[in-house]
């Protein structure tokens, strides 16, 4: 979908964290995209990522749509700059009421002889740990300023093997972490909720992928279409608004349809 043109201040007065603000390459990424349309939205947004020319040209797109957002660089797999990222939005803005863990790097693919530790330590480092460390620095201001949302973006990876082993166990347990969240922060007002992106092109993936995979990955889902990064903003929108007020604990797939269907019925969409 293009880059949406009608807005409805949705989160109008509300004050959101999104890591991973920046896009890798020329292009929007998941999290430049919800920065994006949180802003347009009427939220502050702080802008996170641990390349900080990366977060700046999201916040120009902000600021171009007139909207209110700040950078702060940061490596969110430590928890001191965890705790400085909350902080630093509460000073600037006075309130947190919606963390999107979005910041995440993918895997090489293969059996599992060929990954070795420190590849494997990054990535659920970066795709899971870190959203532990910002869910437990951001809960108390979330809770405290009216119980808030968290809206983790973990992938269909984490629902269907795709191959990759340390990709698809850090993305299963950010669904999982999402529940857990959901439960015990739940009677504290706060909800927790997880995407669960798949066959989005963003430069990240379009790096990854020749023509030939990219249009066998759109002929395989039942919608038969690509998704992109605005696709997944507007399902963010969705969980952190106060539309989603009872929904919580839940994994919204964001893919065409694609974990909805078996395997033979995938191969025969690919001939058509």
């Amino acid at each position: 979908m293009p880059y949406p043109k009608t807005f409805h201040q949705r989160l109008a007065g509300k004050v959101a964290i999104v890591t991973g603000a920046g896009s890798q390459g020329h292009g929007v990424g998941t999290g430049k995209a919800i920065a994006c349309v949180f802003a347009r939205e009427g939220a502050s947004v702080c802008l996170v990522d641990q390349h900080e020319a990366r977060a700046a040209e999201t916040l120009a797109m902000i600021h171009e749509a007139d909207g209110n957002a700040f950078v702060c660089a940061a490596d969110v797999t430590d928890s001191d700059a965890c705790a400085r990222i909350v902080a630093a939005t509460v000073e600037r803005y006075g309130a947190l009421h919606v963390l999107v863990n979005n910041v995440g790097v993918a895997g090489a693919g293969g059996r599992f002889d060929n990954l070795d530790e420190a590849s494997w330590d990054r990535i659920i480092d970066v795709n899971l740990k870190s959203a532990f460390l910002m869910s437990r620095s951001a809960a108390p201001r979330l809770i405290a300023d009216g119980g808030g949302s968290v809206v983790n973006v973990s992938s269909t990876a984490g629902i269907r093997s795709h191959g990759s082993a340390a990709y698809g166990s850090s993305k299963a347990g950010m669904i999982a972490l999402t529940r857990e969240l959901a439960v015990a922060y739940g009677r504290d007002g706060m909800r927790a909720n997880a995407i669960a992106p798949g066959h989005i092109l963003t430069p990240m993936v379009e790096s990854m992928l020749d023509d030939e995979s990219r249009e066998r990955r759109r002929k395989i889902a039942p919608l038969g279409i690509e998704g992109d990064a605005w696709d997944v903003a507007s399902a963010a929108l969705f969980l952190a608004s106060d539309e989603a007020r009872f929904i919580t604990g839940a994994c919204l797939p964001v893919d065409g349809g694609v974990t909805e269907i078996a395997a033979l019925c995938a191969y025969e969409l690919m001939q058509l």
